[in-house]
């Protein structure tokens, strides 16, 4: 019965470090994609 939850605990943290990183890098690529929309609109104002 430990090795059933040993199991589960480490594919619970390894789910979360998965959806962490992907979140974190989904977020990263849309922030860069909203900065460079504001810049370029920056850009077209002058």
């Amino acid at each position: 019965m430990k090795l059933v939850w040993t199991i589960a605990a480490f594919g619970s943290l390894a789910w979360y470090v998965l959806l962490t990183g992907y979140v974190a890098v989904r977020g990263a690529k849309d922030i860069r994609a909203m900065l460079a929309r504001l810049s370029s609109r920056k850009e077209n104002r002058t």
